[in-house]
């Protein structure tokens, strides 16, 4: 619906406990040098609760997707487009292999939220991510392509519409080009790539090792 095998989208990610009311016009400046084709919503905590007010801020001055990525069942909203039904194949934490999506499940039915099974596997970034403190799971060690390739091959299986490929906000190390090409070509699948890029030059590195989305947090966080 939003992602294809041919499709090269820059994706913004804005956490909900990093942008107060009014956030858009002061980042316009930002948001339209980076030139999004979607937005993401969310974040690593359950968070204050107000991802609905910057998902309805982003619908009345946009027209680009909104979509959420929650780290918790509590940050869903109806006012979004869609929402990222993530399972961290990456990690063996019941919680957040299955648990958050049984939580989720009659909430998303009754919003009536378009879903996008997606494969989260979580890449070791060369520091202790919030992703990983909080599901208390191992991400897959970067040199370890024939790993990264195997789980993203069993979300494809499994029937996941899309495989994330992440590195963990703030990462040291982002997600290595050799890991987004060889998962792209062994998946038929898309593939999105987020954590660690620091310059705008790695977001046209990805799409040209296969990526289908870039995901850009902290550095626009950092102008």
């Amino acid at each position: 619906m939003f992602f294809n095998k041919q499709s090269r989208h820059r994706i913004l990610l804005l956490d909900p406990d990093k942008v107060e009311a009014g956030f858009y016009d002061e980042l316009e400046r930002k948001i339209r040098s980076f030139d999004p084709g979607i937005f993401f919503v969310g974040g690593s905590f359950s968070g204050s609760g107000r991802a609905d007010s910057v998902v309805e801020e982003l619908k009345q001055k946009t027209a680009k997707p909104v979509i959420l990525f929650p780290g918790d069942y509590a940050q869903l909203t109806p006012r979004a487009d869609a929402v990222l039904f993530l399972s961290l194949l990456s990690g063996r934490n019941p919680e957040y292999l299955a648990g958050q999506q049984v939580k989720a499940a009659p909430v998303i039915r009754r919003m009536q939220l378009p879903v996008i099974p997606t494969a989260y596997l979580l890449v070791g970034g060369g520091t202790l991510s919030t992703v990983q403190y909080i599901t208390q799971t191992l991400p897959i060690p970067a040199d370890k392509i024939d790993l990264a390739v195997a789980t993203a091959l069993a979300g494809q299986y499994l029937g996941m519409q899309l495989v994330y490929l992440e590195a963990g906000s703030g990462a040291i190390n982002p997600v290595p080009v050799e890991m987004i090409r060889a998962v792209s070509r062994a998946v038929q699948i898309p593939v999105i790539v987020g954590g660690g890029i620091r310059d705008l030059a790695s977001v046209d590195t990805y799409f040209e090792a296969g990526a289908n989305g870039v995901v850009v947090g902290t550095l626009f966080e950092n102008d």
